[in-house]
């Protein structure tokens, strides 16, 4: 008899991740020269998935069916948003840590997304209007979020030199925690549709990733090949 592979499983294997882990701009960001501008792009565009996603976990919370998915997704809603502690939150916690580093804080925030990184964006809405949709975007997101944040806590690390980065070493701290939790949320006992549709909106999700990273490299030469 053939064992089926879990849910977690299906998603690890899928090509679209595979495609998406090894996209030439992380391996850009290893090697190539970078300057400040070139990561302050990098830093700027990043700014507004991460500003969303808090208020897209929330969404999460409203649509996931069972207590054990709004449990899971709560803790990592509460490490996002600070536990209470404003200055905890992870937003709070990024810019801050890149006014440290010498990038303007008010550039961070207030710099207008690429049209990839709108749709990035608004893709994270979408999704959190269904449980199945909700729990392939959570779920390859924390698989996912610790290779993005380490590329960008090295764009700045070699263009300002400052390695005591706050931001990244929150990551460190909580990625386990957000991990676990993302396999948590994905629900046993769920159909083979159900299990489709999680599937689909994960691939869905490094899609977006993909194009986000495709205008990047564009925009700084980081990762291009000619």
């Amino acid at each position: 008899m053939t064992t089926r592979l879990s849910v977690g499983d299906r998603l690890d294997a899928s090509p679209v991740y595979r495609a998406f882990r090894e996209h030439p701009f992380f391996a850009g960001v290893e090697g190539a020269e970078l300057t400040k501008e070139q990561a302050a792009i990098l830093i700027e565009q990043w700014w507004h998935p991460l500003h969303y996603f808090p208020t897209f976990l929330a969404r999460c919370v409203g649509v996931l069916p069972d207590i054990a998915a709004k449990s899971a997704i709560t803790r990592i809603l509460n490490q996002e948003a600070g536990g209470g502690v404003v200055a905890k939150a992870h937003e709070v916690i990024y810019v801050d840590s890149m006014r440290k580093c010498g990038f303007d804080g008010e550039r961070v925030t207030g710099t207008a997304p690429y049209p990839e990184t709108a749709a990035l964006v608004e893709g994270y809405r979408r999704a959190s209007e269904g449980p199945e949709s909700a729990l392939g975007f959570i779920f390859a997101t924390e698989n996912t979020d610790l290779l993005m944040v380490s590329s960008i806590g090295r764009a700045v690390e070699r263009t300002t030199g400052v390695t005591d980065n706050a931001w990244v070493a929150i990551h460190v701290q909580q990625e386990p925690d957000h991990v676990e939790e993302a396999n948590h949320a994905l629900l046993t006992g769920m159909s083979p549709e159900q299990e489709d549709a999680v599937l689909r909106a994960a691939d869905q999700m490094w899609q977006l990733w993909i194009a986000f990273f495709d205008r990047l490299a564009t925009e700084t030469g980081v990762g291009v090949t000619h």
